[in-house]
């Protein structure tokens, strides 16, 4: 499929954006694309763990900018929303996903690439990449999430300092600030990358799937609902044949 590749290692499915002359910039076709792929990997039950990354010096620039001026030029507000929409799935699948996934950011993450990188469960960048909510520079608002995952992860007032300036951070400092959970060399980055979901895709899956959901569903609620929601989520795996063979396994010290 033009503009996007995927590669398949065991259980492990990489998705690479693959437009690097234009910096992995996305239109709307190819942002329902890489949805469309986003979708069947996190439905396909052999696929345990997905790496989302980008071809050549960039994870992703956002939107493709020709595109963004014509429809500027055209204030075609219906071709303005497909676009929005269509990479906002993305970021919807990325999150409802039953699995890990994980950005390799190779290189910079800008505006709404910024949003997808951030919408990951696990970002692992090189020591060349940086991160921005580059949007006001062209006079837009941020969206894909980043008014969502921006705060969650670097805290209120570091996100509003980020999305006012419309700065880019080097790799050392997202990662002091928690956007990006480790930083590595970028000759290694992918090698790093695949040691992680290695040692996710080993995991029960149904852990995971109902970790990843309870970590979003308790976002904004009490500790109290928090409670409830982790109840119910043990009560279902202590009954499981999985949870079962994982614990005799740890036990055994297999």
């Amino acid at each position: 499929m033009t503009g996007v590749t995927v590669g398949r290692d065991t259980s492990i499915t990489t998705i690479t954006l693959n437009r690097p002359e234009v910096m992995n910039a996305f239109d709307a076709a190819l942002a329902a694309s890489v949805a469309e792929i986003l979708r069947t990997a996190a439905d396909d039950a052999s696929c345990r763990v997905i790496v989302l990354t980008g071809a050549g010096r960039s994870f992703c620039a956002g939107a493709d900018l020709r595109h963004l001026e014509q429809i500027m030029v055209t204030r075609n507000r219906d071709k303005a929303r497909e676009l929005v929409t269509s990479a906002t799935r993305i970021v919807q699948t990325i999150v409802s996903a039953p699995k890990p996934v994980i950005a390799a950011v190779n290189g910079p993450a800008a505006g709404g690439g910024a949003s997808l990188a951030l919408a990951c469960d696990i970002r692992i960048a090189s020591m060349d990449a940086s991160i921005g909510a580059v949007f006001n520079r062209i006079g837009l608002h941020p969206d894909l999430g980043g008014t969502y995952f921006l705060p969650w992860l670097a805290g209120f007032g570091r996100a509003m300092e980020l999305v006012l300036t419309g700065e880019m951070i080097p790799a050392e400092d997202a990662h002091r600030i928690g956007l990006f959970n480790r930083i590595v060399p970028a000759a290694t980055l992918m090698a790093e990358t695949q040691t992680v979901a290695r040692k996710l895709a080993v995991k029960s899956p149904e852990a995971i799937s109902r970790a990843k959901r309870s970590m979003y569903a308790v976002v904004g609620r009490s500790l109290d609902e928090a409670f409830a929601i982790e109840l119910e989520q043990q009560l279902a795996l202590l009954e499981t044949d999985d949870a079962r063979e994982a614990l005799r396994a740890f036990m055994e010290k297999r």
